[in-house]
């Protein structure tokens, strides 16, 4: 699966989970659609809080649609973390972290392995 883009309204919807959840962490699992990202997956039983969010991973669903992840780094470091490194891989090839202001250009993505990955942004 090679992920292109991202939809507007799902990164408007990213953004604003990161400022309603501030300072705790949120996260959420991604899906796509034909190389979007379009829809996000919050699962039962995720914790968020302050300097980490966790997910149940027998929740997540059994789905080739699933991009990767989505969380937010209240601190405001855009970048993976070492914990990040360990639960990319179990979530999918691609990931965003969406970073304290969450303002228009507060997020990356990145691949399972820690890089940068570029993404459009589609209305």
């Amino acid at each position: 699966m090679n992920i292109r883009g991202i939809r507007q309204d799902l990164l408007t919807l990213l953004l604003q989970m990161g400022r309603e959840s501030h300072p705790n962490e949120f996260a959420g699992l991604i899906r796509e659609r034909d190389g979007i990202m379009e829809e996000l997956d919050l699962l039962p039983g995720t914790i968020g809080r302050k300097g980490s969010a966790s997910l149940f991973y027998d929740m997540m669903p059994l789905d080739t649609h699933l991009a990767g992840s989505a969380h937010s780094h209240p601190n405001g470091v855009i970048r993976p973390s070492d914990a990040d490194i360990s639960f990319f891989p179990r979530t999918g090839r691609y990931h965003l972290i969406i970073g304290y202001p969450y303002r228009k250009n507060d997020w990356h993505c990145f691949t399972a392995d820690g890089q940068p990955c570029e993404l459009e942004v589609i209305p």
